[in-house]
């Protein structure tokens, strides 16, 4: 795919509402982690969240819909806790929904390393 992490994020940002309203009709809902070559990253969160059709739910309905809408290679993950559905940790999201804790540890790794180079 051909296509920067950004523009992908912006146009699942862009598209989400549309996808969601399969999964709000059953109590849930969809919250955009972050984007890394191809593969968007979701949290299926409300009643989704930990129901035994959640796979079901990303590959049927969120990443079928998601194809149509920007580009027929795309995959979905869901991040449910699981080892092998943990988003990589240089995956793309804008810095303004970078939490404030993820914020400060980066920053104080930052200053570690700083520190640690200085010497």
């Amino acid at each position: 795919m051909t296509f920067l992490d950004e523009d992908i994020y912006e146009a699942v940002r862009h598209h989400l509402p549309k996808v969601k309203e399969y999964v709000l009709s059953h109590g849930g809902d969809i919250k955009l982690l972050c984007v890394k070559n191809g593969t968007v990253y979701i949290e299926l969160t409300g009643t989704c969240h930990g129901c035994s059709m959640s796979l079901m739910t990303t590959k049927m309905v969120v990443q079928k819909r998601l194809r149509e809408l920007i580009h027929p290679e795309l995959n979905v993950v869901n991040v449910d806790g699981t080892p092998e559905n943990v988003p990589p940790e240089d995956c793309y999201r804008p810095e303004s929904e970078v939490s404030h804790d993820e914020k400060k540890e980066k920053k104080g790794i930052g200053q570690k390393l700083k520190k640690i180079l200085s010497m």
